[in-house]
C-alpha cells in the first residue's frame, strides 16, 4: 500500500460538526497514519430528517473545525450536487475513484453506531470494495461488539492498530477509542431550549451557532419538513 496516500473520507450531516465527530477524525487519523482527513457534509441525508441549518452554515462549522488541523480539509463535494439528490456514500466514493484514488488508498470514517445500518446503504454490498471503513467506537456502541452484531461481515474485519496493513483489497477496520457523548440531537435540542452548549462544539462553532441564531426556531418533536427556520438561518454569505 502506498503510505503517502492513506485519505481519510469523513461524511456527514454536521448538524451541527461535535467534539464527537472530531474524536473519531482524530482517532481514525492516528491509528491509521491518515496523510489527509476529508470532512464532507451531507446536502440531503437518505437516512434520516433533512437538516435544520443550510448546507452554507453547515460547511461553515465544518470548515472552522478543520482549520487549524494539519491535513484536514472542509470538502463541499456532496454540496455541489443537485439539491434533490441524496447524498450517497457510493457516489462520494466513485468520485474519489475519478479524482485517481485506489480502494485501498481511501478509509471512510465512521462510527459504529452508525455502521450497524450499513446493511441498508445504498450499493450494499459492493460498497464495502470502494475504500477500507474505519469503524471508531461510540458510546453505546463499542467496535470489540461488531463481529456479534455483524457476522456476515465479521471475516472483513481486522482490529486496529494496523501499521503493516498489506491488504490490498479493503477491509473494515475496527478502532477502539474514546469519543465524546454527545449528538447533534442534543446540541439542537439544548439550543432549542435555550440551554449552554458550551463543551460539546469546538469554540469557534459554538460561537457560530450563537452568532446566527441557529436552531433556536426548532421545536422538538416536529418533523424537519414542519419546521420554520430562524431569522438568521440560512443567510450565510447572502445565501437564502
Amino acid at each position: 500500500m502506498n503510505e503517502a496516500r492513506r485519505v481519510g473520507v469523513f461524511g456527514g450531516t454536521f448538524d451541527p460538526i461535535h467534539c464527537g465527530h472530531i474524536d473519531i477524525g482524530r482517532a481514525a487519523e492516528s491509528a491509521l497514519g491518515l496523510s489527509r482527513v476529508f470532512l464532507i457534509p451531507a446536502s440531503v441525508p437518505p437516512h434520516r430528517a433533512q437538516p435544520y441549518a443550510s448546507e452554507f452554515h453547515r460547511f461553515a462549522m465544518v470548515a472552522m473545525s478543520a482549520a487549524g488541523r494539519r491535513g484536514w480539509r472542509a470538502s463541499d463535494l456532496e454540496l455541489r450536487e443537485d439539491a434533490d439528490t441524496p447524498s450517497y456514500t457510493s457516489g462520494t466514493l466513485r468520485r474519489f475513484h475519478e479524482r485517481g484514488y485506489s480502494s485501498s488508498e481511501l478509509f471512510f470514517v465512521i462510527g459504529a453506531d452508525a455502521f450497524t445500518e450499513i446493511a441498508s446503504w445504498k450499493d450494499y454490498p459492493e460498497i464495502l470494495d470502494r475504500a477500507h471503513f474505519a469503524v471508531v467506537s461510540r458510546p453505546g456502541y463499542s467496535v470489540v461488539e461488531l463481529p456479534a452484531r455483524l457476522p456476515l461481515l465479521a471475516r472483513r474485519m481486522v482490529r486496529a492498530p494496523v501499521d503493516q496493513l498489506t491488504q490490498v483489497d479493503p477491509v473494515i477496520i475496527l478502532i477502539d477509542a474514546q469519543a465524546a457523548d454527545v449528538s447533534s440531537t442534543d446540541i439542537r435540542q439544548r439550543r432549542a431550549h435555550g440551554q449552554s452548549i458550551a463543551g460539546m462544539v469546538e469554540l469557534g462553532v459554538q460561537q457560530h451557532i450563537e452568532q446566527h441564531g441557529l436552531y433556536l426556531s426548532m421545536i422538538p418533536g416536529r418533523r424537519a419538513s414542519d419546521r420554520t427556520p430562524g431569522p438568521a438561518a440560512g443567510r450565510l454569505h447572502d445565501q437564502g
